[in-house]
Parts: C-alpha cells; sequence; structure tokens
C-alpha cells in the first residue's frame, strides 16, 4: 500500500509525529489502539473522520519503518 498520500509529518503539528491526512490523529494512536485490543470497526466507530484505508495506511507506515530500522551492534 502506498500510504504517502495519507501519512503526513508537519513540524508545528502534533510535535512532528506522523499523522493521518493533516489531522490531529498519529499513526502512533491508531497503532496503540489497535495494540490495546480496539478493533478496526471500533475505532472507525469512535472516529468517525478516518476510514479503512487511514488504518491500513498506519500499518503499513510502520512496517516500512520497521524494514529500515538498523540496529548497530558493539
Amino acid at each position: 500500500m502506498d500510504y504517502h498520500n495519507i501519512i503526513t509529518i508537519e513540524p508545528g503539528k502534533r510535535s512532528g509525529k506522523p499523522c493521518i491526512r493533516g489531522m490531529r490523529i498519529t499513526v502512533y494512536d491508531i497503532l496503540e489502539y489497535l495494540a490495546g485490543g480496539m478493533t478496526e470497526a471500533e475505532i472507525l466507530e469512535d472516529f468517525s473522520e478516518l476510514n479503512s484505508e487511514d488504518i491500513k495506511a498506519c500499518l503499513a507506515f510502520a512496517a516500512d519503518r520497521e524494514k529500515k530500522l538498523f540496529v548497530a551492534s558493539l
């Protein structure tokens, strides 16, 4: 999934954290809700401004960031 048109980063918004479509809802917020056991349907019910593609974009963004993670060993 190409999340680049959905996940935005603006220096003055939420301290520059990745957000969804310029809103104040961060990728971290969505990932935290999912990790806490909320379903996609529950998140969409609580945040009517979001859609299913937004949640998929958060997951794709997190997967991409994880893929790029590099741990240097000493």
